[in-house]
Order: structure tokens, then C-alpha cells, then sequence
């Protein structure tokens, strides 16, 4: 059908941009790729693991994120974690999220502004 493709580009688009932004949050606390993965689906945002890691990795590149590797496991894991300049930017991206929201909710009820 072509109305559910049409539905799923545009939660495509919709949900791209707020990944980052639930990534930002999750990483608060330090977490490696495959549980974030699992905790952003849980928390009802679903991305596929070829999403996730190229822009755990851009993140981290931009200055969002640190890492470092585990190794003291039998697998060394790499642990990401929100960096003070990507805190920063979170705040404004959740300040800006808030705006949009109030936006559209004046627009749906009707309120001039």
C-alpha cells in the first residue's frame, strides 16, 4: 500500500532526529552500542544497529561523546558516554524539542498566538 509507505518515511524522518536526542540522554549514564540499542527500543525508540554506530561513532567525532574500551571482560566492549559539550547541546536541542512541541500543540487546539 502505498499510504503505509508513505506513513513510514515520515516516521522516518520524524524519529531521526530524536535518536540523537535519546542518545544524548541515555549516554548520561556510560553504556556500550548493543545495550543502548536495546534500551533506546525499550523506551520506544527502535534503530536498526546500521543507524546506531555510524552516528555513535559521528557523535563521538563531533565531540558529543566519549569512549573508551572495557577490557576487562572477555570481550572488550567500548562504552560511550555524553561528553560536557554534548550535555550542552543536549540542553538546547530538549529546550528547542519543547518549543516545537508547544508549538504544535497551539496549532492543534486552535490557540493564536
Amino acid at each position: 500500500m502505498v499510504a503505509d509507505e508513505i506513513l513510514r518515511t515520515h516516521l522516518q524522518e520524524l524519529r531521526r532526529g530524536t535518536v540523537v536526542v535519546a542518545s544524548l540522554v541515555a549516554l548520561r549514564r556510560p553504556d556500550y552500542g548493543y545495550a543502548l540499542l536495546q534500551r533506546l527500543t525499550g523506551h520506544g525508540f527502535p534503530v536498526d544497529a546500521n543507524t546506531l554506530y555510524p552516528l555513535l561513532r559521528r557523535l563521538e567525532e563531533q565531540g558529543l561523546l566519549t569512549s573508551e574500551w572495557n577490557t576487562e571482560e572477555s570481550r572488550p566492549r567500548k562504552f560511550y558516554r555524553t561528553s560536557d559539550e554534548g550535555e550542552r547541546l543536549l540542553r538546547r536541542l530538549l529546550d528547542d524539542l519543547a518549543a516545537v512541541q508547544t508549538s504544535l500543540t497551539s496549532l492543534i487546539e486552535g490557540v493564536e498566538r
